[in-house]
């Protein structure tokens, strides 16, 4: 099936602007703007599962391809907390400083070279006609000891990347996108929407 439009599982601009540039020549419209309004409760265990509920809900309600990404940050001397969990690590959803807050205390003995980390990213794309594309992208590095710049959003201030040697917080939007797990998420899923002849 020829796909002109995708609707994506999300309200947030930043993320509808990131979709859009990786996904040219496609129309990129927010969930709301298509007409779908509902609460989607992500009760998976696992970020797949998570975009998949979310990209399977907006597809099956207005019968167009649907994309969908979950994501969040991992730390190995977590035992890869807080993961699926990440915006409410700290028990209220989306509260940024409660996280970071939380996150730190839980790393508070913990020596730098234990505090490796990443962010994932998977998304999903889901079709009327039942079929599913996922792919996924991560992007390493380790927690600091303390917030470090205004940029970014969620745990960008504690994340020091691997990729750039320096925190996503003192970095720019371009840089982070560069290398950022969502970007290379995308990058592989629409790799493989090409593959399909989509």
């Amino acid at each position: 099936m020829l796909m002109e439009k995708i609707v994506v599982a999300s309200g947030n601009k930043n993320k509808l602007r990131e979709i859009a540039e990786i996904f040219k020549g496609y129309e990129v419209v927010s969930m709301q703007d298509a007409g779908f309004s509902e609460e989607i409760e992500e009760n998976g265990k696992t970020f797949e599962e998570n975009a998949l509920i979310k990209a399977r809900a907006v597809c099956n309600a207005l019968h167009l391809p649907a994309l969908a990404d979950d994501s969040g940050l991992c730390v190995a001397a977590l035992g890869g907390a807080p993961g699926v969990y990440s915006a409410r690590y700290a028990g209220v959803h989306g509260d940024d400083g409660a996280n970071n807050a939380l996150l730190l205390k839980n790393l508070e003995d913990v020596p730098e070279e234990d505090r490796g980390a990443y962010f994932e990213s998977c998304v999903a794309l889901v079709f009327p006609d039942g079929q599913e594309v996922t792919a996924s992208g991560r992007t390493y590095g380790h927690i600091l000891f303390e917030e470090e710049g205004k940029n970014g959003f969620g745990y960008d201030p504690l994340f020091y990347s691997d990729e750039l040697q320096k925190g996503f917080g003192v970095a720019s939007a371009e840089e982070k996108n560069a290398v950022s797990h969502r970007a290379k998420a995308l990058a592989a899923l629409s790799e493989k929407i090409k593959g399909m002849g989509l």
